[in-house]
């Protein structure tokens, strides 16, 4: 009798099983999320526990301005930004971490566990254990076809006093584990040697700055727009509209576009249309992106005018196509602090275009839809938190998630996937995109889950994946509607919650 009681009860469990399931297939449909790692607090220290071994307790400091690489097994790296150190400290950071996903463990790869360290050189173009880059926030980021981790750039601070800007260019092979200063200087407020347009030289060089926005090409160059720093003249810091490219094979700079000049206006021709006169502004912290075709694309800003005293915001979306060396501007405006229109959530629309921002990340998926999220519009409101999808085939903007408000505070059910869950509003995170397709972000400066009222530095871990499937609990994504197990959601935040 106890045995059939059991087995009625089993298959009501089953049953209920059964119903729970369907529920969840039905609602993976709705945007849903739910937290992978970190805390949903603010300005948390970081955790370094045995350098180079991945470990539960590991878990990189709240930080915002901080650089991202994806490698071809598919870990998440980051290095260094702004934020808080074992101890507690706040300041810039040189520590390089890595994620696996597949483990769902951190691991303290190489730099401090304190802030504000100096670099250790080397020699040029030698790698050696000793080499180290300096802490720095605002570097840009590049990987290249061996899996080389490659970063320029940033701003330091010299111990205890101010800001400065870098232009050294680092590589970091994770086979060896070993640093190389590869080009630049070991020393800080370098100028730019700008030489011929379109000419490389062994003397150009990009002047120290941060802020600015990188691409790889499918040759392997490295491409870099923008940012904040010094020109040729290195009279005052200034924004840029620089655009350069720097092969690894030759080990030169070249100077492609834009001025040698800080705090140049853009020029916008006829939208839609590739033309030697367009150009973008000078601006930094926009975000980029290079398409199937090679073509690189930048998206938004920020630029301070001085005529009149004021920061302006940008929305534009421009295209640079390497085969013709012309700029198109695409989308949005050509007037600076413009807002969004957002339209209906997931519907594309003619009319759509996200507001003007800095900070804000970005992604390219698989199909060659451009992907951002968040950023700052500083005086326009503050933080956001829509994420957006562009179309390069019909040239239309998605609201696809997030507030159509500024400074959301997002939403998590504590240690569940739901429909409902989505990050906060912030800037200065960093991405990545695994091989699936799925969209990750990392920390940032904004307003913190479920907490509305707490804005700080972010340490939080969220991917954005698998449209109308299921996840199961190894996070492989299914179209197997029989299978009993967690939601996918396209927002997704699971783990060690704090």
């Amino acid at each position: 009798m106890e045995s059939v009681s059991k087995r009625i009860a089993l298959c009501y469990w089953c049953l209920a099983a059964s119903i729970f399931a369907a529920i969840l297939i039905i609602a993976s449909t709705v945007q849903a999320s739910v937290l992978v790692s970190g805390s949903n607090g603010t300005n948390q220290w970081g955790r370094y526990w045995n350098k180079g071994f991945a470990d539960v307790h590991n878990i990189p400091g709240a930080r915002d301005g901080a650089i991202s690489w994806t490698d071809a097994t598919g870990n998440l790296w980051l290095f260094g930004g702004r934020g808080y150190d074992v101890h507690g400290d706040r300041g810039e950071l040189n520590d390089l971490w890595k994620y696996d996903p597949s483990s769902g463990l951190w691991t303290w790869v190489s730099g401090s566990d304190i802030i504000r360290q100096l670099g250790f050189y080397g020699v040029k173009g030698i790698p050696s254990p000793n080499n180290l880059p300096a802490a720095r926030t605002k570097s840009i980021s590049w990987i290249d076809n061996s899996g080389n981790l490659w970063l320029f750039g940033g701003w330091h601070i010299e111990g205890w006093d101010f800001d400065v800007p870098l232009n050294d260019l680092w590589k970091y092979e994770p086979s060896s584990g070993l640093w190389t200063w590869v080009s630049g200087s070991n020393n800080r407020n370098q100028p730019g040697i700008y030489g011929v347009k379109g000419v490389g030289e062994p003397n150009n060089v990009p002047g120290a700055r941060g802020g600015s926005v990188s691409w790889i090409d499918a040759s392997g160059n490295l491409w870099l727009f923008g940012g904040y720093g010094l020109d040729w003249l290195a009279e005052d810091y200034g924004w840029l509209n620089d655009l350069w490219k720097y092969e690894p094979a030759t080990g030169l700079w070249t100077w492609m576009s834009g001025s040698d000049t800080i705090n140049q206006a853009g020029v916008y021709w006829v939208k839609g249309f590739a033309h030697p006169l367009n150009i973008p502004g000078a601006r930094e912290s926009s975000i980029s992106w290079i398409d199937s075709s090679g073509n690189l694309w930048l998206f938004g800003g920020v630029v301070w005018d001085s005529s009149y005293g004021a920061t302006w915001y940008l929305n534009d979306l421009w295209k640079y196509e390497p085969s013709s060396g012309l700029w198109t501007w695409v989308s949005g405006s050509d007037i600076a602090n413009e807002g969004g229109s957002y339209g209906v959530k997931g519907i594309a629309g003619a009319n759509n275009v996200p507001g003007a921002r800095n900070g804000a990340i970005s992604w390219m998926d698989s199909t060659g839809n451009l992907w951002l999220f968040g950023g700052s519009s500083g005086n326009l409101g503050g933080y956001l938190n829509d994420l957006w999808k562009y179309e390069l085939s019909s040239g239309l903007w998605t609201w696809v998630s997030g507030s159509n408000q500024y400074n959301s505070s997002g939403y998590l059910v504590m240690g569940f996937f739901d429909p409902n869950n989505q990050p906060g509003a912030r800037r200065g995170s960093i991405s990545w995109i695994d091989s699936r397709g799925t969209l990750w972000l990392f920390g940032g400066c904004g307003i913190a889950v479920n907490f509305p009222d707490s804005t700080g530095y972010l340490n939080d871990l969220w991917k954005f994946s698998c449209d109308n499937l299921v996840e199961d609990l190894n996070g492989d994504c299914k179209v197997d509607l029989i299978d009993f197990s967690i939601l996918c959601s396209h927002w997704l935040e699971k783990g060690r919650i704090e």
